[in-house]
């Protein structure tokens, strides 16, 4: 990458984050606890809808843990339409789907409940509403959305993604496989739900990918450039939280209390890279996500220790300060050495809940289009530490295929 090019970037970040400080950035009301989610239906009800839709994936609906939110609607006497068709890595035609059914019935306002991809639907058809005249390829990218959607209640079923808190919503266009985000602030949903009962059923699997992508939105978001206070403090206290927390729950499911601490950690990490951003892991990932399908979460997992020793010193002493709060440095340790044990921890939690160290789907004919659609996402907007170039980010995607 050219010193001009680099400069350009820069400068474009430093005077678009500091405008960022001046926008309406807002938290979502957070309706918490044990149980929660069966008073949705009286919640809904008192915010003035009657008319609702539940979109949620057909694993959920499978082992029936939406039966207590239909007898709550139920109750409350809220209609509801059933949209159960989201599918992993959510696709735009699925999408459509669902803005197709809310129309036909009338339909005020959303309850997602799921991880990262029926939250992620639910946004892009409340954009899609919002703005009927745009497509979702049109709205890709930031601030493209920029008018209030119908109102989305997330009921968040995994400790990873932090949709519930964002405003993002990632979409793969399936003829393509180009998966990409819509980011924009009236994406924010108004209401989140964490109610960690939802979470003991989880199988080892799924919780610890999500575990590292709410990790990998901590670390990146706290390696970013420009970062509010409280976004620092959201950081460490996520990284904290996951680092105690996430072996405990993949090995003891039933944990209460290693569930409820991971959710608060997901939510946390996800209100900070809302607003720092991410680095090229979310980039690389996402192409990974969108040609070979693999889960959001396990690409995360993987690419992120590969990220973070490619940048190198920079990010050294942000490393070291996770690293010495999270009991993993040793006293007398250099930042260097700090930061090089936190890499390696990651690695060795991912070795431990038996999570895979590279990939072997990769194929040589897609990688100039990864590099292309990585690089797309990431300039200008992504704060990342180190500016890459497209030779630099295909050593990454070289390094992380088996």
């Amino acid at each position: 990458m050219r010193a001009i090019t680099k400069i350009a970037i820069r400068i474009f970040q430093f005077f678009f984050f500091k405008g960022a400080y001046l926008l309406p950035w807002r938290k979502p009301e957070l309706i918490e606890g044990n149980g929660c989610f069966t008073s949705l239906g009286g919640l809904v009800r008192s915010k003035g809808f009657h008319n609702i839709m539940i979109i949620t994936d057909k694993g959920l609906m499978k082992i029936g843990l939406l039966k207590p939110l239909f007898k709550a609607m139920d109750a409350s006497k809220v209609k509801y339409t059933l949209c159960d068709n989201v599918e992993p890595n959510p696709k735009i035609d699925n999408i459509e789907e669902a803005v197709t059914m809310y129309r036909a019935n009338g339909c005020q306002a959303i309850i997602a409940v799921g991880g990262g991809s029926p939250m992620d639907t639910a946004k892009a058809v409340g954009a899609r509403i919002a703005r009927p005249k745009k497509t979702i390829e049109q709205m890709g990218g930031t601030l493209k959305v920029l008018w209030k959607i119908p109102a989305i209640f997330a009921v968040p079923t995994t400790a990873g993604t932090g949709s519930e808190t964002t405003i993002a919503a990632v979409v793969t266009n399936r003829e393509t496989h180009h998966k990409y985000s819509i980011n924009d602030l009236f994406l924010i949903p108004p209401y989140a739900v964490l109610d960690p009962l939802l979470h003991v059923g989880l199988p080892p699997f799924i919780t610890a990918t999500t575990g590292m992508d709410a990790l990998t939105h901590a670390v990146e978001a706290y390696i970013t450039v420009d970062r509010p206070k409280y976004c620092q403090v959201a950081c460490e206290e996520a990284v904290v939280a996951i680092f105690k927390y996430l072996e405990k729950a993949f090995k003891k499911g039933s944990d209460i209390n290693a569930r409820r601490e991971l959710l608060y950690a997901s939510y946390k990490a996800g209100l900070a890279f809302t607003r720092c951003g991410v680095t090229y892991v979310h980039p690389i990932a996402h192409t990974i996500g969108g040609l070979y399908n693999v889960p959001h979460g396990l690409a995360n997992a993987v690419i992120l220790p590969y990220c973070l020793d490619y940048y190198g010193p920079k990010i050294h002493s942000r490393l070291a300060r996770l690293a010495d709060l999270a009991g993993i440095s040793k006293q007398g340790q250099s930042n260097g050495e700090k930061a090089k044990a936190f890499i390696a921890e990651i690695r060795r939690m991912n070795r431990n809940m038996k999570l895979q160290d590279k990939f072997d789907c990769i194929e040589d004919k897609d990688i100039d289009q990864m590099v292309e659609w990585a690089l797309a996402e990431a300039h200008p907007m992504y704060q990342v530490p180190v500016l890459l170039n497209g030779d630099q980010l295909r050593e990454i995607i070289l390094q992380i295929r088996a």
